[in-house]
C-alpha cells in the first residue's frame, strides 16, 4: 500500500494550517494505531508472529483485499500485544504519535478481551494503559480517554468480560468513558449486545457502536434503538436511508467518519463516492477520525485534508471541523473549552496572517 499522506489535490498552504490546527480525535484504534516502528519493534519481540519485522515489508501486508482481510491482518497485530509491557510501549507511543499532530484530546478505542484472553493479567492491563495515559499526558499535553469495545467477532463471551472490566469498580480504569463495539458486521447483529451496553450505560458509560461501515442503514438504527448511541462509529450506510439522516441530524447524533479507512476497506469503492458530501447536505453532525491510520497509509491530518477536499473547506471550514469533534467528546466542559479556544485563537491568527 502507498504511503500517501500529502493529499495532492489539496493546496499546500491548507495542508500547513491543518498540521497546526489543534485537533480531538474520536474514532482510533489502540492496536490500530502502532506506527509501522512499533509494530515492526513488537514483531521483532515475538519472532513467532507472522508479521513482518522490516517496517517497509509492512505496507504490503497492510494491503487489504476485503474487510474480512483486513479483520484477519489486524487480529495478527493484535497477537504480538502479549505483555504490559507491550501494552504499555503500545499506548505512550500512540499518544507520542498524536501530539506531533497537535491532537490535544483522543478517545481510544480499546479492545481488553483481546488481551485478557491471550494472558495478560487484567490488573497489569489496565495499570498498563493508565501508566501511559498519566505520562502521555505530562510528556506530551496530550489528554487521552478510553473506549472500551466489544470484538464482535469473538462473540457474547467477548461481550460479558468487556462489560465486566468496564463496569467493576475493582479493575475498570479512571480514563475511561464509553463503551463500544467493533469488528465485522455483517451476520454480528446489534441488537444481540443489548443487555451488556445496558449494563455499560448504568455503569455511566457512553455508547458508540460501530454501525453501517459494511452493513445497511438497519444496523444503524439497531445501533440507536437497541444499543441507545449516543455516536455512530462510521454509519456510511447511513446515507442511503433519509429518514435516518433526518433522524441524525435532528437529534444531533455524531457521526465518526474515516474516509480513507472506508476506501482501503472497501467499504466504499472510491473517495469520489464517499458520502460524507451527504451527511453535511443533510446537516449531520460530523467528525473527522483516522480508525487505524498506519494500517491505511493515513494520519488525522490527512484525513482532515481530505475532508476539506471533498466538502471543499477553506481554513474556517476546516476549523469548524475541528470545533465538531470537541463538542462530540465526552471531555469536561471546561476541558472542551479550553480546545475550542485555541482552535479559535489558531485560526484567527493564521487566516489574518
Amino acid at each position: 500500500m502507498t504511503q500517501r499522506l500529502v493529499d495532492p489535490e489539496v493546496p499546500r498552504d491548507l495542508h500547513a494550517f491543518i498540521a497546526g490546527l489543534p485537533k480531538a480525535e474520536l474514532h482510533v484504534h489502540h492496536v490500530g494505531s502502532a506506527s509501522p516502528r512499533i509494530v515492526a519493534e513488537l514483531a521483532a519481540r515475538h519472532p513467532d508472529s507472522k508479521v513482518p519485522t522490516d517496517p517497509e515489508a509492512l505496507a504490503d501486508y497492510f494491503t487489504f483485499t476485503d474487510f474480512a482481510h483486513f479483520i484477519d491482518v489486524y487480529l495478527s497485530v493484535v497477537d504480538l500485544i502479549r505483555t504490559p509491557e507491550d501494552v504499555r510501549l503500545l499506548t505512550y507511543e500512540v499518544a507520542r504519535d498524536m501530539a506531533r499532530q497537535q491532537v490535544r484530546y483522543a478517545e481510544l478505542t480499546i479492545t481488553p478481551y483481546s488481551s485478557t484472553r491471550r494472558g495478560i493479567d487484567e490488573g497489569a492491563f489496565m495499570d498498563a494503559i493508565e501508566d501511559a495515559r498519566r505520562s502521555a499526558e505530562a510528556d506530551f499535553g496530550t489528554v487521552l480517554r478510553w473506549c472500551f469495545d466489544i470484538p464482535g467477532e469473538a462473540g457474547l463471551d467477548s461481550a460479558e468480560e468487556t462489560a465486566r472490566l468496564a463496569t467493576d469498580d475493582r479493575v475498570r480504569p479512571e480514563g475511561l468513558v464509553s463503551f463500544g463495539l467493533g469488528g465485522p458486521e455483517i451476520g454480528v447483529g446489534r441488537s444481540q449486545f443489548k443487555p451488556y451496553f445496558d449494563r455499560a450505560i448504568a455503569a455511566g458509560l457512553h455508547s458508540v457502536p460501530h454501525a453501517g461501515e459494511t452493513t445497511g442503514p438497519q444496523t444503524v438504527w439497531d445501533a440507536l434503538r437497541d444499543l441507545r448511541a449516543e455516536r455512530i462509529g462510521h454509519g456510511t450506510s447511513a446515507a442511503r436511508d433519509p429518514e435516518l439522516l433526518a433522524y441524525l441530524a435532528e437529534r444531533r447524533i455524531p457521526l465518526e467518519v474515516c474516509p480513507t479507512s472506508n476506501i482501503a476497506t472497501r467499504a466504499v469503492p472510491s473517495l469520489d463516492e464517499h458520502p460524507l458530501k451527504e451527511f453535511a447536505r443533510a446537516g449531520v453532525l460530523v467528525t473527522v477520525n483516522s480508525d487505524d491510520p498506519p494500517m491505511f497509509g493515513t494520519d488525522l491530518n490527512n484525513e482532515y485534508a481530505v475532508a476539506a477536499r471533498l466538502l471543499g473547506l477553506d481554513e474556517r471550514g476546516v476549523a469548524a471541523l475541528a470545533r465538531n469533534a470537541v463538542h462530540a467528546s465526552f471531555l469536561d466542559e471546561a476541558g472542551k473549552a479550553r480546545i475550542l479556544a485555541e482552535i479559535d485563537a489558531y485560526t484567527d491568527r493564521r487566516t489574518a496572517a
